[in-house]
This record gives C-alpha cells, sequence and structure tokens, in this order.
C-alpha cells in the first residue's frame, strides 16, 4: 500500500454539460428523464452516458459519524440538524479597467442589494476586479463582501482619464491605423483642427500627422488593457477550479474590444472555462444606453460628427459581442439593455432551483483541439427554452490509462457530486495533538461486491485509489490524503473481501474547526468510482 499526499489541482472528466429547461413563463420545468433529452455533437447524436438532477443547496453534506467504540477525544455523534457547507461558489468580477464612475456606482448597489436578500447559506461569494486592486476571497460573510464593494472604483491602467481632444476611441484608433479607414481619419483629422486651434488649409497635413499620432497612443493603450483583462479573466478561472462545488462568475463590465490579434486569447479564456466547469455569466454594466452627441463635439462638421457616431455605434456593438460571446461560450447568461440591474444579478447570480446534468464520451474523436459545437434538444413540443453551454474543446493529445485515473479523480474530488459505483461509508475520530493541531482519522469501509478483478497467475488484481480531501467552511482546500491499495488476493481471500469489504484508515492533521470532508475512492480494472460527502466540527 502507498501513501502520499494529495496535492493535485481541479480539472475535467467526461464532457458534462449542465441544461436548465425552462416553460413559457421562465419557470423551471422538473421530472425530466434522461430519456426526454437528445444530445448532438456537432450534428450528430451522442449517447447520454450519466445524467443527474441537481437542486443546489437542497442536500446538506451530513456529519460524519465517529467510530465505535468512541475513544476519548473522538468527534461527538451527529446531531439532528445537518451542518451547512458551501456547495456553490459565485465570483463577482468587475471590469474597473473599463467602466464609467456612475455605471460601477449603480451595478455595486446591485451586487450589494443581491448579496445581502439572495446569497444562501450553502452559497460562497467573491469579489474581483481587472485590475486586481480589490479582492475578497470566497466567504460567506456579507460584511466582508460589503467592504469589497465600497473599495471598487475605476481604474484605467493606461488610458487617460477625462475628456481628450481629439476624443480618440480604442475602435477609431484600430480603423485608422490598422485599417487605413478614411473616414475615421478624416472625423479625427476634423476634431484636431478645432481642437488646436487651426485655421489654414496648409495646416491639414499636420492636424491629419497628430491625430494619426494620438490614434497609435490609443491603441497601444487599448491594446495593453485588452491584454491585461483577458489575462485576470483566466486567472480568475483558473483560481476557481479549485473550489469544491458549482462554480459560477459573473463578469461586470460596459465590455471591451478584442481585437483580430486577441481573438485567440480569447478563444483560449473560454476553453479554460469549458474545461474547468466555470459558467461565465456577463452582465452589461450600462444598461439601456444610446450613442449621443457630445457637446464637447458640437463645433466639428456634421459629416465629422455622423462619422463619429457611426463609430461609436459599431464600437457599442463589438463590446457588447464580447460579453454575448464569453457567455454563450461557457453556457451562461448574457444580460443587456436592461437598467434593472438587480433583475441583472438575479438573473446571473442566482441559481436555478434545479437543472440537469447530462454526460457523454465522445466516439471517434480526432485529437486536433478543434471546437465542437453542442445542440440539446427535448422530444417534448411544449415550447420550453433550454440554457445549456454551447461546446466544448478536443484534446491535443491522447491520455493514457494512469492518466485517465488521476484526471477522473481529480475532478471528483473538487465536485459536490455524489457516486456510488463502488458503496463507501465514512466515519471519523479525532484526538488532540501537539501543540493547537488535531490528528483526524477517516476510515472508509468499501464494499467490493461491485469490483471488477483481473485473475493472474492464480491471483485476483485490482488497484485502489482512496482520496480524503479536507476543505475550511468557505471552500478552501485544507489538506489532502491520497493512499493506493494493490489487491493480490488469492480467491478464498477475495471471497471474504466480497462478504465483509475493506476498511482503509486515512490520517491528517488540522487545527480545530469545521470542515468539508470530500472522500473519493477509484478501482483501476472496472475504473468505478465513489465520491461521498461529510462534515466534520473540531471543537
Amino acid at each position: 500500500m502507498r501513501e502520499e499526499k494529495a496535492t493535485f489541482s481541479a480539472r475535467v472528466n467526461l464532457v458534462t454539460v449542465p441544461v436548465v429547461v425552462r416553460d413559457k413563463q421562465g419557470r423551471i420545468v422538473e421530472g425530466l428523464t434522461k430519456q426526454s433529452f437528445r444530445l448532438f455533437d456537432k450534428g450528430k447524436l451522442q449517447e447520454i452516458e450519466r445524467f443527474a438532477v441537481e437542486k443546489p443547496g437542497s442536500t446538506p453534506a451530513a456529519a460524519i459519524p465517529p467510530t465505535e467504540p468512541k475513544l476519548p477525544g473522538e468527534a461527538a455523534p451527529p446531531s439532528n440538524a445537518a451542518v451547512v457547507m458551501p456547495r456553490r461558489f459565485i465570483g463577482f468580477l468587475f471590469d474597473d479597467i473599463h467602466i464609467e464612475a456612475g455605471d460601477l456606482m449603480r451595478s455595486s448597489a446591485a451586487a450589494r442589494h443581491h448579496i445581502e436578500s439572495q446569497l444562501k447559506p450553502t452559497d460562497r461569494a467573491a469579489i474581483f476586479t481587472l485590475s486586481g486592486q480589490v479582492t475578497v476571497p470566497f466567504t460567506d460573510d456579507r460584511d466582508e463582501l460589503r467592504k469589497g464593494l465600497a473599495r471598487l472604483m475605476p481604474r484605467p491602467i493606461a488610458r487617460t482619464i477625462g475628456q481628450q481632444c481629439p476624443d480618440i476611441s480604442y475602435y477609431q484608433a484600430d480603423m485608422m491605423v490598422n485599417k487605413n479607414d478614411s473616414q475615421a481619419i478624416s472625423a479625427a483629422t476634423a476634431e484636431t483642427i478645432v481642437c488646436l486651434n487651426m485655421s489654414t488649409p496648409a495646416e491639414m497635413a499636420t492636424a491629419q500627422n497628430f491625430a494619426l499620432q494620438d490614434a497609435q497612443s490609443v491603441l497601444m493603450a487599448g491594446h495593453h488593457e485588452t491584454q491585461v483583462s483577458l489575462a485576470v479573466l483566466k486567472d480568475i478561472v483558473q483560481h476557481m477550479t479549485g473550489m469544491p462545488g458549482e462554480r459560477v462568475l459573473v463578469l461586470v463590465s460596459p465590455g471591451f474590444l478584442t481585437l483580430a490579434e486577441f481573438q485567440s486569447t480569447e478563444n483560449d479564456t473560454i476553453e479554460h472555462a469549458l474545461r474547468a466547469n466555470v459558467i461565465i455569466n456577463t452582465l452589461n454594466a450600462r444598461g439601456l444606453y444610446t450613442t449621443f452627441v457630445d457637446a464637447s463635439r458640437r463645433t466639428i462638421s456634421a459629416n465629422a460628427e455622423m462619422i463619429k457616431q457611426n463609430l461609436e455605434r459599431q464600437s457599442d456593438m463589438e463590446t457588447d459581442g464580447l460579453l454575448a460571446e464569453i457567455a454563450a461560450g461557457t453556457g451562461g447568461v448574457f444580460f443587456h439593455n436592461d437598467n434593472d440591474l438587480e433583475e441583472g444579478f438575479r438573473r446571473t447570480a442566482a441559481s436555478p432551483e434545479l437543472y440537469y446534468v447530462l454526460g457523454f464520451q465522445p466516439q471517434n474523436l480526432k485529437l486536433d483541439g478543434s471546437f465542437h459545437g453542442l445542440k440539446v434538444a427535448l422530444d417534448s413540443k411544449a415550447g420550453y427554452t433550454i440554457e445549456a453551454r454551447r461546446g466544448y474543446y478536443a484534446p491535443t493529445h491522447l491520455e493514457d490509462a494512469a492518466a485517465t485515473a488521476k484526471r477522473e479523480i481529480e475532478d471528483a474530488a473538487f465536485s459536490r457530486e455524489e457516486l456510488s459505483d463502488l458503496p463507501v461509508t465514512m466515519r471519523a475520530q479525532f484526538v488532540k495533538g501537539a501543540g493547537d493541531t488535531v490528528a483526524v482519522t477517516v476510515l472508509a469501509h468499501l464494499d467490493l461486491a461491485g469490483a471488477k478483478f483481473r485473475k493472474e497467475n492464480g491471483r485476483n488484481l485490482d488497484n485502489v485509489t482512496v482520496v480524503t480531501v479536507l476543505f475550511d467552511r468557505n471552500g478552501n482546500w485544507v489538506t489532502g490524503l491520497e493512499k493506493h491499495i494493490d489487491l493480490r488476493l488469492r480467491d478464498e481471500t477475495l471471497q471474504y473481501r466480497l462478504e465483509k469489504g475493506m476498511t482503509v484508515r486515512m490520517g491528517l492533521e488540522v487545527k480545530p474547526g469545521l470542515y468539508a470532508v470530500r472522500l473519493v475512492v477509484r478501482d483501476s480494472e472496472g475504473s468505478l468510482m465513489s465520491a461521498i460527502n461529510g462534515t466534520l466540527d473540531i471543537p
């Protein structure tokens, strides 16, 4: 038997597709079965190998019972009330790089109202910003979350704050410098003439040169802010992969441009979220808006003003498109063109009362990293609407059996889904250790009746991996242990194990506190898995 410290991070398992089904009134549709759904990968019907109905927060983890007989210092028997531990992690990511002060004030106020009125006991929330200047780790402490929201303010990292003259946007700069758009250049030139109080035709060339120089500066600043924004978004998604439960990120932003050179980075961020099972919902913090005439530009010609307004409308479409792409690409919700931001947070941050999880193993999958479009359909023709992720990215290399096993165990360790291929029960005991530490022993009893064994040289062979992970009350990894048990059983010993099962002891050291315990078991021969949750309260 080998024992080693568990230090892995979360990754994905099968292609899983969470699905929310609503009726014409927007209410959740219950009672659907595996046979109700059809799942297509690139237009080809797939076999749904895993089906589950999830009701977030409906089943709190039970306290782990103590071992028998009870030992001094051992965990007390569970009370009638189950301990509430986190099941859902909601990250609020505010785009303080691109947002205007008024929009940030309104959106943070709406977020505060949502947190105070809608956060459930099984929810944990965090505050992030694209600038990285404000961060509140995942917590259920509403006061800490309120303090984090109060610290929000616009923090552009490359652009100059305030009205500039000429007022060249990132979009217009791209049109001028990269696309040599004559209308964009002429509008900026006309504005420069007004700004510099030029009056003679001979100064036209000078004004155009000044405008192009300004456009180049704006373009570089925009590039830098987009690059930082996408990098931070990806880093936060990576951070959320270690949270043991449902993961939702709400991006609150007016939108920002991702020009052609950043398209691959955007796609990579979406792919990263898909692989990490992080849904990104997006909320346009501008609410309902229209392109308006800036009073400071009324002295330029009507033609130049019309060009500027057209450029702004096109820019708005592009930035809205980014938010729509990120949400659609990860199976999220895009809330926009609506001033009711409290409703926006309800739609983007609130958990559906029920959703279905469909899992399938792609057949004849090419290892080319390509995008696979997914479509979920219902046999029912009741006019239901379906919310589901729109695709996934194929791997670029084939895993061996050991890598597959490790990946599946890692994913299960950071999930809250309970599996029972190999029935398992869990008990615990603890005794005070040196200083303020506590020695915890988790005992996992495995029912091996369904395990698969391989016969070789008169022995029945299998390898069982058992992982125990402890998380704190806010879902942060505390410690974990992984054991590998090599079974080489004679026939008579195998019969005994099939009747009596097997108990594995896992020793961990922690400080007093409340912990969520996750136990994962997997056998190598049958690739069978079990996973259960519990809580341990150490005074």
